[in-house]
């Protein structure tokens, strides 16, 4: 069922499966909506309960609340207590939990703040590292371009990239549908995740601990986590299942959603 739902003081728009015994929430990636899901969480929901929203600051939910200074950003502390409520509403109290790219860097942000609920972690082409100078400044140029009324201009540069160029024929209609879907955000809710993703904190003590198993997926054509920081992850967290699927770029769940699947219904058990 979709609908809306209040939670960390905001209206979150959700789709909940509803159906199956255990349950798993996916949060997309940045510029996108709960609806790059769509192939996906169809294909899970056949043997799992399946929630997906819209994080704060993108598609049809809210962001969050001013500070005491009036500013508003999603930190990613927030945006956690946004899916711990959603949980809470849904009448969850323990879930697997996936984040593709951004909302990978929220799930480890979950997994750190409520660890006792989120029993299994996935990455989806997502990291635990902070930003690097040249990421830094790329998001400061990103709010600049938001913020001169060109929202639409970022997403028709930006989206394209997520996919290895060997698949991009084969994704244009997903891509379009992304970046037609990009209308619905509102711009400053796109500017306050993007200085979210600035003050995140590195997230490696989630994947270090290894209380909650954890699953890195990953593709080898990805333009955004290159092959060293794949490398640096590999021999960083021993505790960590690693999957990498060759030809695939940012979107490895929507460029080959049935490998994907296999890997992930193998690694849930």
């Amino acid at each position: 069922m979709e609908r809306f739902v209040t939670a960390g003081g905001i209206a979150v728009h959700i789709l909940d499966s509803e159906k199956g015994e255990k349950c798993i929430i996916l949060l997309h990636g940045y510029l996108e909506t709960m609806y790059i899901w769509s192939e996906f969480a169809d294909l899970l929901s056949r043997q799992y309960r399946v929630i997906v929203i819209d994080i704060p600051g993108h598609g049809l939910t809210d962001y969050a609340p001013a500070d005491q200074s009036g500013n508003r950003i999603n930190t990613m502390d927030f945006c956690a207590s946004v899916v711990k409520g959603v949980l809470d509403k849904c009448n969850v109290s323990k879930a697997v939990i996936g984040g593709h790219s951004l909302g990978g860097y929220i799930a480890l942000a979950c997994c750190r703040l409520y660890p006792d609920t989120f029993e299994k972690l996935i990455l989806f082409n997502s990291h635990p590292y902070e930003d690097p100078e040249e990421k830094a400044l790329d998001r400061k140029r990103e709010i600049d371009i938001i913020e001169s009324g060109k929202l639409p201009v970022l997403a028709s540069m930006s989206i394209p990239k997520m996919y290895s160029s060997a698949n991009l024929r084969a994704m244009d209609e997903k891509i379009r549908e992304t970046i037609e879907l990009c209308e619905t955000h509102d711009p400053m809710g796109i500017v306050a995740s993007i200085k979210g993703m600035q003050l995140r904190p590195d997230g490696s003590s989630v994947l270090l601990d290894g209380s909650i198993p954890s699953m890195v997926i990953v593709g080898d054509q990805d333009s955004f986590m290159p092959g060293p920081m794949i490398e640096k992850m590999r021999g960083s967290f021993p505790k960590v299942r690693f999957e990498e699927l060759s030809g695939c770029g940012h979107n490895c769940f929507v460029e080959r959603p049935y490998e994907v699947l296999e890997r992930v219904l193998s690694f849930l058990g």
